[in-house]
């Protein structure tokens, strides 16, 4: 079993990319564990600025490929594409990346909350689904329970934002003092997950008068969903004359330049623009100007007030150490099958001789006397093997111990043994000895 992990985040792909990924993601896991031999489970992570498929697979090669195929097939990108732009991760790094996500170390804004019950919510729905398995269940709990850890033992877990929430934060300081929110007229460019949680934001704070602008035509479906107007080209520039603040989600390749904008602008109006795209939906020399005030995403990280350096040590620390213990423990069940296999070898055994001891001397004390202690040395002698097996596994060297239990005792441990039939007894057997019985 190896973990892989195929990840697209607002630090690899602009918004609008990844929330046409994500926006495919109903299926996905299914349609993978279903479609190939070579994935037992799959788990799909699906936000507004991350997209990522943990899978629980036997051939990572075969895995990948599968899953990038699949997922080219639901959306309009190119499993090319897709296989260039999506970072690929396998074993302990998936581990220690979903840790940090869960914890919201590896969020735009470091510490933001929303992200530990994102996680938790896509493990409930592969068990809806059927998708995920033992491997991937433990994964997933334990990244919540990492996070829980950070959130109890550093400020990021009482102190985190949203990306979005923050830039409101710095926009709300920027505004026009006598205007509060429900009187800004705001045009929001974007219409995926990104933007329609700006939207709820939005609204939450009160905003009433939103247009929505979208380059690929889409704002109309957005807004008849979650309200607000839909913007064309045509209708565009005035919109623009009379907003009070713009925010940009779509990272879509088409950029509001400053020229743009300044033809546009209405003299000495106040205009405050969010750009939330990783690649920009205004011109960053927007800022340059008059009345005219830019927020972008490094504005929100620094401006974010979980951008502590030692809150971050802290986390940081705190997932390394829960991501090597679960790694160890992961490979320590690695080694269960070989100690299996050698237990059922050493019960049998035991047991042909018990059965030759009963078949000479009856059911006498000495008898009895005979079998307890047989079953006390090997308990004893099962000892240190169990052990060593499990620190073996642990240090990533279970194929030695196997292959040493297939040198010593002639053991087939390629695949884990099926549990062995337990010997007849003869018709005058003594009853059985408890093997938790001590002398």
């Amino acid at each position: 079993m190896v973990f892989l992990s195929l990840v697209a985040s607002h630090s690899q792909l602009d918004l609008e990319t990844v929330a046409q990924i994500s926006a495919s993601a109903d299926g996905l896991a299914a349609a993978s564990v279903n479609g190939s031999a070579a994935i037992n489970g799959a788990v799909v992570l699906a936000t507004c600025n991350r997209f990522e498929v943990y899978a629980d697979v036997d051939h990572v090669e075969d895995a990948a490929e599968h899953l990038v195929s699949e997922l080219a097939s639901s959306t309009d990108l190119s499993p090319d594409f897709l296989a260039r732009r999506l970072t690929t991760l396998e074993g302990d790094p998936v581990i220690e990346h979903l840790f940090s996500v869960g914890a919201g170390l590896d969020s735009a804004v470091v510490g933001e909350r929303e992200i530990a019950g994102q996680v938790r919510r896509a493990l409930t729905q592969a068990q809806q689904e059927k998708t995920t398995t033992s491997n991937l269940t433990r994964l997933f709990q334990n990244a919540t329970r990492a996070a829980k850890d950070v959130g109890s033992n550093t400020d990021l877990g009482t102190q985190g934002k949203s990306v979005v929430s923050v830039a409101l934060d710095l926009a709300e300081e920027l505004m026009d003092g006598d205007r509060a929110w429900a009187e800004q007229d705001v045009v929001l460019f974007g219409t995926g997950s990104y933007a329609g949680a700006t939207m709820a934001l939005l609204k939450e704070r009160g905003v009433a008068r939103i247009s929505v602008y979208s380059s690929s035509g889409r704002a109309a479906d957005f807004t008849a969903k979650r309200g607000g107007f839909p913007l064309t080209d045509e209708l565009l520039p005035q919109a623009l004359r009379e907003a009070d603040i713009i925010v940009g989600c779509s990272g879509g390749g088409h950029q509001l330049s400053r020229v743009e904008l300044e033809s546009l602008r209405v003299k000495n109006h106040p205009l405050v623009a969010i750009d939330m795209a990783l690649t920009h939906d205004f011109d960053p020399t927007l800022a340059q100007l008059p009345q005219v005030e830019l927020i972008t995403l490094e504005s929100v990280r620094m401006a974010a007030p979980t951008e502590q350096a030692m809150a971050v040590h802290a986390a940081s620390r705190i997932v390394k150490n829960a991501t090597a213990e679960f790694a160890a423990a992961q490979r320590e069940r690695e080694a269960d099958f070989a100690i299996v296999a050698l237990r059922q070898h050493t019960k049998a055994v035991l047991d042909a001789e018990i059965a030759k001891v009963r078949a000479q001397h009856g059911c006498s004390a000495a008898a009895e006397e005979v079998e307890l202690a047989m079953r006390r040395m090997v308990r004893q002698l099962l000892h240190v093997p169990t052990v060593r097996a499990r620190e073996l596994a642990g240090e990533g060297r279970t194929s030695e111990y196997v292959s040493a239990l297939e040198t010593l005792y002639g053991l087939e441990l390629a695949q884990p043994e099926p549990a062995m039939p337990q010997p007849a007894q003869p018709e005058a057997s003594c009853p059985a000895v408890p093997e938790t019985k001590t002398a």
